[in-house]
């Protein structure tokens, strides 16, 4: 006797019920990865005090204050040259463009307008074209403050964000124990700001920052020099002889 075949469907295997959870865990292992690493940036930014305190080369404003007494009716050697020297400054920062800020209602307000001709004269000196320089006022709130002259140009200028500041305990007292840079082997947080400010301050092109200066032209007549030489086999470097520059002094032995 015969059986009729069972027509019940028997349902098919679920093939992914053992892959998602595998992965599930990598992503959780790589999530985990990704957040226990710490950016190479924030590094380097911690040890490196060139990344902490960069050189911003930007536009700004220079300014020169030129003190002018109630009785004085001429500029002296002294300010006439520091006047014709921040004149050549701001031809080769800025846009060559002067601006002459004087004061309105001050004790010394006379005094002003007898030098201004010789302001205005030592800037054209220092290489300011004279339709390039402008004079406007400002006011003076107190009329017995002998106040001074300013002069500003704008221009590309290098400088530093403001040093001083001490946001952890260097000492490992306090809070700031966890972020001791003593106890981490790093830097603390002030550390070369006053020299990078001083490079900013000294650097006499700020550009010069940014990307070298262009190569001078070669010298024709030494490169025909060194040719000739070459050609008749001669040496075509400068000779030096031995013991140059190592002479030592007799003081010493007496």
């Amino acid at each position: 006797m015969h059986r009729a075949p069972d027509k019940r469907r028997v349902a098919p295997a679920r093939q992914g019920r053992t892959v998602v959870p595998a992965l599930a865990i990598l992503a959780a292992l790589l999530a985990a990865g990704c957040q226990t690493q710490q950016p190479t940036s924030d590094v380097l930014a911690t040890n490196d005090y060139r990344l902490r305190h960069p050189i911003i080369v930007g536009e700004g404003v220079k300014t020169l204050d030129l003190p002018v007494g109630s009785d004085m009716r001429r500029l002296s050697p002294q300010i006439s040259a520091v006047v014709s020297s921040f004149a050549a400054e701001a031809r080769s920062r800025g846009g060559g463009a002067m601006e002459i800020i004087v004061p309105s209602g001050s004790r010394n307000e006379a005094a002003v307008h007898a030098v201004l001709p010789q302001i205005r004269k030592a800037l054209v000196s220092g290489g300011v074209s004279p339709k390039r320089i402008a004079t406007r006022g400002y006011p003076v709130q107190d009329p017995s403050a002998a106040a001074p002259v300013r002069l500003a140009y704008s221009g590309i200028q290098a400088k530093v964000g403001p040093c001083g500041q001490w946001p952890d305990n260097i000492t490992g007292g306090g809070n700031g124990m966890r972020h001791n840079p003593q106890l981490n082997n790093t830097q603390y947080h002030n550390f070369g700001c006053a020299s990078q400010a001083n490079l900013a301050a000294m650097v006499e092109n700020p550009s010069d920052l940014l990307y070298p200066r262009a190569s001078a032209p070669a010298d024709q007549m030494r490169r025909g020099t060194v040719y000739e030489k070459y050609r008749a086999g001669e040496q075509t470097s400068a000779s030096i002889k031995e013991g140059d520059g190592a002479r030592v002094s007799d003081a010493a032995g007496n």
